[in-house]
């Protein structure tokens, strides 16, 4: 039987990636996509357009509802401005949506379980190990032991750029020829990337690193 793999993919820039290393394992890949009430939805349109070209399966699950437990978050709708500067301010902790990849990841596996796949790839790296207590390699290596014994049918979670940078994410992505005009970053879901937000900022920081020019256009 060919290995199946689902990928938990927003839209950005990290999860395109890892959507693409998966393709790349010549596994059967399946995309899943989650509505959670994000401000920048504008990801789940980006991502479906991707999908279509490479012709895969994309399911896109609407939990909105669940925002009624998850308030606070600046990420989310009716949540209080997006904040502006670099994730290593402590203001960018107001971005964090209460135990939102345990909840995704919670639910890649059912329907990795359902498709008899192995594995779920999501795109944590070490640039969010800061500010988001579930992207660091600690809730990576426990959530995958659970996932080991969660169900009948073993399902390993994986995160290929784990300990990577946004700068590394990008250079591999260049390697591999992909063209992130296909990607949606910012947290503001206006036409244009505002180029101010925390994830614009480590974007940006990425593609100056790597001396090549962001295709997205930015506000101002």
């Amino acid at each position: 039987m060919t290995k199946k793999i689902v990928v938990v993919y927003s839209g950005g820039m990290d999860s395109y990636t890892v959507l693409h290393k998966a393709i790349a394992t010549g596994a059967e890949v399946y995309a899943i996509s989650f509505n959670y009430g994000q401000k920048h939805s504008k990801e789940l349109l980006v991502a479906a357009k991707v999908c279509q070209q490479l012709g895969l399966v994309h399911k896109v699950v609407d939990i909105r509802m669940i925002n009624e437990l998850m308030v606070g978050s600046s990420l989310l709708a009716g949540g209080s401005e997006i904040p502006e500067g670099h994730y290593e301010g402590d203001n960018m902790k107001s971005t964090v949506v209460p135990n939102r990849n345990m909840i995704l990841l919670s639910m890649a596996i059912a329907y990795a379980v359902s498709l008899e796949a192995s594995q779920v790839f999501y795109g944590a790296h070490s640039g969010d190990h800061h500010i988001y207590p579930d992207c660091r390699p600690e809730f990576v290596q426990a959530m995958n032991a659970v996932s080991m014994i969660a169900n009948y049918q073993s399902v390993e979670i994986i995160a290929p750029f784990l300990n990577d940078s946004k700068n590394d994410i990008l250079a591999a992505g260049l390697a591999m020829g992909l063209d992130y005009k296909n990607t949606w970053t910012c947290y503001n879901g206006r036409d244009k990337a505002c180029g101010k937000c925390g994830a614009c900022n480590e974007r940006l920081e990425a593609f100056a690193e790597n001396d090549t020019v962001d295709p997205l256009e930015y506000e101002g």
